[in-house]
């Protein structure tokens, strides 16, 4: 599990590519610390951290979902996963899946879900790798 000490970290990994180089930045860390602690508090939002040679190098969020759909199936939501540059392609992405689906089973999840860009085409192919379908069509809109 993350602290808050790893935010900085944390969001210099979501800025590290095409997509969050246009939609995060360092420059806005009070805001990161305060959904930081936000996420602690609703206490089934988690950021897991990845650790190597003392420094954040991987990161993903898991959010557990408890609903009426699929006779009441609790479901883990994963979110911004992950991976230093350099370390890519060497199955940190693949552990980190691991486990968050052995996260999610301890917490009585029956599905896990994910959602990602529509341009991030290697990370369609990993996601197909590791046996996750895309089933649905996800729609966002900005609230202003």
């Amino acid at each position: 599990m993350a602290v808050r000490t790893d935010v900085p970290a944390v969001v210099a990994l979501l800025s590290d590519d095409t997509l969050g180089a246009t939609r995060e930045g360092a420059d806005a860390l009070e805001s990161y610390f305060a959904a930081f602690d936000a996420m602690q508090a609703e206490g089934a939002n988690h950021l897991i951290v990845g650790v190597g040679d003392g420094a954040v190098v991987a990161s993903y969020q898991l959010t557990f979902i408890t609903g009426l759909s699929l006779k009441a199936t609790r479901r883990a939501q994963v979110e911004s996963v992950r991976v230093a540059a350099p370390l890519r392609n060497a199955g940190i992405g693949a552990l980190l899946m691991a486990d968050a689906e052995a996260r999610a089973r301890e917490a009585g999840c029956g599905l896990i879900q994910l959602t990602t860009n529509r341009a991030r085409s290697d990370a369609h192919r990993f996601y197909d790798r590791l046996g996750y379908e895309p089933s649905h069509l996800g729609y966002k809109k900005a609230l202003g």
